[in-house]
């Protein structure tokens, strides 16, 4: 096992000699919010169901993002109702690609839950390997953890739009997202100025595990991250930038996470870059 993922094999190991692994089921997508219905009609046995929106992320103003990390009480009070015990080894899991489950590993291992596993290639990875899915909720008895927020590195607004410009800030949201090609979703399109492009669906293999470190250190640096300075990580509210940050661990990097991401930026007024161009390539790009 690494420090990071879990591979369905280990986490079926685990389970049968280990009554303290707590396992979390995150699943959650734009298009689908609430994932419970599926997790309903089968989840891996003994996970708990968690809710991106109203246990994971927290409610401000615009100016905040859309997803913006919730209260250290809340999520502490959220955490102890999915079960969780201090000591306890905890394993995230959702059904795309681990983009929502990232999440819930960067709020606990920010907060201070020590043993935090991803299961590398999702759900369908647990069912094509042959485990067995049960239906129905699963209510544990509350759990004792305490939290405390702040092991990882984050950025302000002010700290990302400085990083853009004299370091690396990658905005990992779709291309055509990133070149203000288009914007389903916040009210303003384009990127931080002098962000770089990098998807973070690319940093998974079609069956949704995350590429081999020496892979994903070729895709960082071919965006211009060096590992010996800092790299940081946006999306569009926050959720999937989680996901490349994990990626930026595990091949070998020190990323910092804009929490607001593009919707917390797109909502301050702030200058907005267009096209595929670096910070000051007014060819490529047009501030607004």
């Amino acid at each position: 096992m690494s420090d990071i993922l879990l591979t369905p094999d280990e986490l079926a190991e685990l389970t049968a000699r280990d009554e303290s692994v707590r396992i979390l089921d995150v699943r959650w997508r734009l298009d689908r919010p609430d994932g419970r219905p599926e997790y309903l009609e089968g989840h891996i046995p003994g996970a708990v169901y968690v809710d991106l929106d109203t246990e994971l992320a927290g409610h401000g103003a615009p100016q905040d993002g859309r997803h913006p990390l919730p209260d250290t009480a809340a999520l502490q009070a959220a955490a102890r109702r999915w079960g969780l015990r201090d000591g306890d080894t905890v394993v995230v899991y959702d059904d795309l690609k681990s983009l929502s489950a990232a999440r819930a590993w960067w709020l606990l291992v920010d907060a201070g839950v020590a043993d935090v596993r991803i299961l590398d290639g999702a759900l369908r990875g647990w069912v094509a390997a042959g485990h067995a899915l049960e239906q129905g909720d699963v209510v544990p008895a509350p759990g004792d953890v305490t939290l405390s927020a702040g092991r990882l590195p984050q950025l302000t607004i002010d700290a990302a739009a400085a990083l853009a410009r004299d370091g690396v800030l990658l905005d990992v949201r779709a291309e055509e997202r990133y070149r203000g090609d288009a914007e389903p979703i916040d009210p303003r399109a384009g990127h931080v100025p002098g962000a770089r492009s990098l998807f973070t669906g690319g940093n998974v293999d079609p069956d949704g595990r995350f590429l081999p470190a020496d892979v994903l250190r070729e895709r960082f640096a071919g965006a211009g991250a060096q590992p010996d300075q800092p790299v940081g990580v946006y999306c569009g509210s926050g959720v999937t930038a989680s996901h490349a940050f994990v990626a930026a661990r595990l091949a070998g990097y020190e990323p910092r996470l804009f929490a607001g991401s593009w919707s917390a930026w797109s909502n301050t007024g702030r200058p907005v870059a267009i096209g595929g161009g670096r910070f000051g390539d007014e060819s490529a790009e047009a501030l607004s």
